[in-house]
């Protein structure tokens, strides 16, 4: 136990409270700011290893949000992705073990950027666009968002492209997605824990250090939310989440 906590160095600690404050503040609605808190944690403990370091801690945020948003959840659009998200992390897990990761990486990002382009024009170009009604659009999404925050809790970025195409409010947007992230992340969890093994003593032990810091970026992230309006807060989502693809697409 003792080797896990000297085994990084203090900038590495540093970068460390930093996501897992990112965290926190991306549980709290400053949606688009979880893609930089999953590189920070990948550059310090590797891809796969830090989802069984992210994982408990997202869970942790995702029960807060669901205790501070939980009236304005939208549930017709839960059920639309819970199914095909849980298949899409069935797949993960199968496919996911030994898949390696920077093409993986790649190919996720990649998508992630067409499809960021795809929402900035209907946001700003069509402006008008109709809101797709598609059972595919759904099936599509959550099938993806499910497949990739199992390999590498990338969920975040498809589940905030979606409901930008559903135009939904702000406090649905984030109500709906603190219920989703919740009963994924702890579907998640046992499949990390006994058949990945990336969830250990150790790793729980790192996470209850890192507790402090996940509350006070919920906390701040409440703050910032309320003051942000509706179309910042679009825009703010659609930039944050181009930003944290490019910087997973270049990361080493």
């Amino acid at each position: 136990m003792e080797q896990i906590w000297t085994q990084f160095s203090s900038t590495e600690w540093l970068l460390i409270i930093l996501g897992a404050f990112l965290i926190g503040m991306g549980k709290a609605g400053l949606k688009g700011i979880d893609m930089l808190s999953v590189i920070i944690m990948a550059m310090v403990f590797g891809g796969k290893s830090s989802t069984g370091i992210v994982l408990p801690l997202l869970s942790l945020g995702d029960m807060a949000a669901v205790w501070y948003y939980n009236r304005h959840a939208q549930w017709t659009h839960f059920w639309k992705l819970i199914p095909w998200m849980g298949i899409g992390i069935l797949l993960g897990v199968y496919f996911g073990k030994d898949m390696n990761e920077v093409l993986f990486r790649q190919i996720m990002v990649l998508t992630i950027i067409v499809t960021v382009c795809i929402v900035f024009w209907m946001e700003f170009v069509r402006k008008k666009a109709d809101i797709p009604t598609h059972k595919g659009f759904a099936a599509a999404t959550g099938l993806t968002a499910g497949f990739t925050t199992m390999i590498g809790n990338l969920a975040g970025a498809f589940a905030n492209l979606y409901f930008l195409a559903m135009r939904l409010p702000k406090n649905d947007f984030i109500g709906t997605t603190a219920w989703i992230f919740l009963v994924i992340n702890l579907f998640k969890l046992p499949f990390q824990v006994f058949y990945w093994k990336n969830i250990t003593t150790d790793t729980l032990s790192i996470d209850a250090a890192l507790f402090l810091p996940l509350t006070i970026g919920f906390w701040l992230g409440l703050k910032g939310v309320g003051k942000i309006n509706e179309q910042l807060f679009r825009k703010m989502i659609l930039w944050l989440t181009l930003l944290g693809s490019l910087l997973m697409l270049f990361k080493r």
